[in-house]
């Protein structure tokens, strides 16, 4: 990680870590960048944050004013961005938003022309603009400044790509709720499902500016189970602010989270010749039980660090079709190089459809054992997490649940945060774990607070 930009982009509370400067000057670099030898072409997606308007006019100034012509998709998702860049030859994209963080919080991620995420080395020379480690550079003259140019086509490219996926099966005769989280999804997922003939209840689709991801979407998936349950629905699917995470709910209101989905879908690619490498990609996250199942599945696995771009970057490497997060970023690789909420929902459903079972039953062979997670704001997190007190304690509590749980202790890559959490038989010897570890860190000097 560099100094601004993180695992998941330049992220940071709006106006106070990441203002309209950083963005102007980063539309100035990648315009300069991209443009050596020719026009640059730069496309720029927006989730529905107030702030998201002015970051994204601040990223156009910069871009044509080194030259390089800006596109604008509007509000869209970050996975509609990546396919959009990597399908109409785009130098690179821009995604403006703080995915499922609270509105006043907003970021910025950078994407390559394959529709991946940009590469650290491009992104530590951005840095080193920002903070004016290297000679100003020139502006474009006279006719060879940039034009800003609405680029609606695109986001209904992408619309239609979505639908294509569904060849050969339809949501006819078929209810779904869908939860947009107030963000990018809210006029996109509707217009899925409908034409695919689906029934659609939807919540979440009123963005006012304030209101992504407030006690709503995929973070909040009470609110999903409770329109299912209200509902005579086959199941639910709720997305988070920027569209690249989905969480499902079954016909009773239960939680299919990440691990349930790549179990499901990995199942029905494996039985029907669609995963000839047998193999799922999770994080160190997945619960014991994704792994339990599995292993009676006979469907290998591969561990990686958090984040879907670990993820990705394995299944790239290794040729590995499907991987994912519990937190519902799933990739599937035939479709898609990132996470994508809506191509997720879609997957779920052809399953649902095809096995004519209901989630509930797919979902059944994938127990849940506890974990508690508890974020632990720290005064400094490197430090914390190297120190010999906290790792011994660490050390402590995984011995106390050898062979009958574990324990995790990780950094966050956007917050002044140490996740620790742990698994086990039962919720007690959770929190006992986890407790011990944030008592050392207080013991340390290290705590600031404790949020569940």
């Amino acid at each position: 990680m560099g100094k601004y930009f993180g695992t998941d982009g330049f992220r940071g509370e709006a106006n106070k870590n990441l203002d309209p400067v950083h963005a102007f000057k980063i539309g100035r670099y990648l315009g300069w960048h991209f443009g050596q030898d020719h026009r640059a072409r730069i496309v720029i997606g927006k989730d529905t944050r107030r702030s998201s308007y002015m970051y994204e006019n601040a990223l156009a100034a910069g871009l044509v004013s080194s030259g390089a012509d800006a596109y604008l998709l509007h509000v869209t998702t970050t996975p509609g961005v990546a396919y959009i860049t990597r399908t109409e030859g785009f130098d690179c994209g821009v995604m403006i938003s703080a995915s499922h963080n609270p509105y006043y919080d907003n970021g910025i991620k950078l994407i390559n022309h394959e529709g991946e995420k940009m590469d650290d080395e491009l992104q530590d020379a951005i840095e080193r603009y920002i903070d004016g480690l290297v000679p100003e550079l020139p502006y474009a003259l006279r006719e060879y400044i940039g034009q800003t140019v609405d680029f609606y086509s695109g986001r209904s490219r992408y619309i239609g790509r979505l639908v294509t996926l569904a060849e050969g099966f339809s949501f006819e005769n078929r209810v779904v709720a869908l939860d947009c989280a107030n963000g990018s999804t809210w006029m996109i997922a509707r217009s899925v499902f409908t034409a695919l003939g689906a029934k659609v209840i939807v919540v979440g689709d009123r963005p006012d500016g304030t209101n992504i991801n407030d006690h709503c979407g995929s973070t909040h998936i009470e609110r999903l189970q409770e329109l299912v349950r209200s509902n005579q629905v086959d199941c639910g699917f709720a997305f988070d602010g920027d569209g690249d995470r989905c969480m499902a709910v079954d016909e009773r209101g239960e939680v299919v989270n990440g691990d349930k989905i790549m179990y499901i879908c990995a199942k029905f690619m494996r039985d029907n010749g669609l995963l000839p490498d047998n193999t799922v990609v999770t994080t160190v996250m997945s619960n014991m039980g994704l792994y339990k199942a599995l292993d009676a599945a006979g469907i290998r696995y591969e561990q990686t660090a958090v984040g879907d771009r670990y993820v990705y970057e394995n299944m790239k490497a290794n040729d590995h079709l499907i991987g994912g997060e519990q937190s519902g970023h799933i990739i599937f690789r035939r479709s898609a190089r990132s996470g994508d909420g809506i191509i997720t929902a879609i997957m779920v459903m052809e399953v649902l459809i095809k096995t004519n079972l209901p989630l509930s039953v797919l979902a059944a062979p994938v127990p849940t054992y506890p974990q508690v997670l508890k974020n632990v704001v720290v005064t400094d997190k490197a430090a914390a997490l190297a120190d010999e007190a906290v790792q011994a304690e660490t050390a402590a509590a995984e011995k106390e649940l050898a062979g009958d749980g574990r324990v995790l202790l990780r950094a966050s890559g956007t917050e002044p945060v140490l996740r620790v959490m742990s698994e086990a038989t039962t919720r007690e010897k959770c929190e006992g774990a986890v407790d011990r570890i944030i008592a050392a860190m207080e013991r340390q000097g290290y705590l600031v607070e404790v949020r569940k």
